[in-house]
């Protein structure tokens, strides 16, 4: 098996696993807080047992890069908490749609912090998809799905596209540092952060509960992380953008065949706008031939 077969296996299976994360979310029944705790505290079992194994543990972190991976870890535990939280008030198929404005909120912190280029391109994929987000907003949701409870879900899958992508351009500060070390990192910073917030004086023995928690741990984190990190390199840029679309299609369907939740019309057509810009923007599709200076 090639190195590009791999990755793309990889890559499928981190996103179809991706994709499945709500639903679990939402029948698992466990308190949201609780779950990130031990989400954390079995995925950095699971990624320190990797990480061991591929020697990685035995080059030194410095102060620096320790404070900027602590900021990091931060920031993911603030994304995870906004997004697991928007999937019982905006539905799963929205929540994922919205949060997928992530890219355009890397855009932008990298012109900020980077001094990328703003093309008009990129500017008019970020016009297409701010409009998705209005349609998704001012559209009238289903009857389990009203009211400020569905807005304030919007708002929350907007947040944490805005976290992951301060993630990530924390990430980029931290280039040469394995992305396993970097995971297990923020997983640390996580346990740190969550554990005041935990129910943890009177654990339970209910062995249904703890396997929600150990499969959050190891299989939606540890695994995928190590998954999603192998593909990143081992793929062209170019094919792990497309195939990343693999996790909102995923998580449409999963909503749809689990909870019977069909999108309305104003709805789909602001999710599908969403989700094209995206594409767009990872792929580099660009709408028509102009000669127009970029925005600096």
């Amino acid at each position: 098996m090639n190195k590009n077969t791999r990755g793309t296996i990889e890559m499928t299976t981190a996103m179809v696993i991706s994709g499945t994360l709500g639903w679990f979310v939402l029948r698992s029944g466990q308190p949201i807080i609780d779950l990130l705790f031990w989400r954390c505290v079995f995925g950095a079992a699971a990624l320190l047992v990797v990480c061991t194994a591929m020697g990685m543990l035995r080059g030194k972190l410095s102060i620096r890069l320790f404070c900027w991976a602590a900021l990091g870890g931060a920031a993911i535990v603030l994304n995870w908490l906004l997004i697991f939280a928007s999937f019982s008030r905006a539905s799963i198929s929205i929540a994922t749609a919205v949060y997928n404005t992530q890219p355009f909120m890397l855009v932008a912190l990298s012109a900020l912090f980077f001094g990328e280029r703003l093309t008009a391109t990129k500017l008019t994929w970020l016009g297409v998809a701010f409009v998705g987000v209005l349609l998704v907003v001012q559209a009238k949701p289903e009857a389990s799905y009203t009211g400020t409870a569905y807005v304030s879900g919007v708002l929350m899958a907007l947040g944490a596209a805005f976290f992951y992508a301060v993630a990530a351009i924390i990430t980029k500060k931290l280039s040469g540092t394995p992305p396993h070390m970097i995971a297990l990192a923020q997983v640390c910073v996580g346990i740190l952060m969550i554990a005041p917030f935990a129910n943890l004086s009177a654990l339970t023995a209910e062995g249904r509960v703890w396997g929600s928690y150990i499969v959050m741990g190891v299989v939606y984190t540890g695994l995928v992380f190590v998954l999603l990190y192998g593909a990143i390199q081992k793929l062209p840029t170019h094919v792990a953008g497309a195939l990343s679309f693999v996790y909102p299609i995923v998580a449409i369907g999963v909503d749809m065949v689990a909870f019977d939740h069909r999108l309305e019309l104003v709805q789909g057509v602001g999710a599908a706008a969403i989700l094209t810009a995206a594409a767009g923007l990872n792929l580099g599709w660009s709408l028509k031939r102009s000669k127009a200076p970029a925005v600096e």
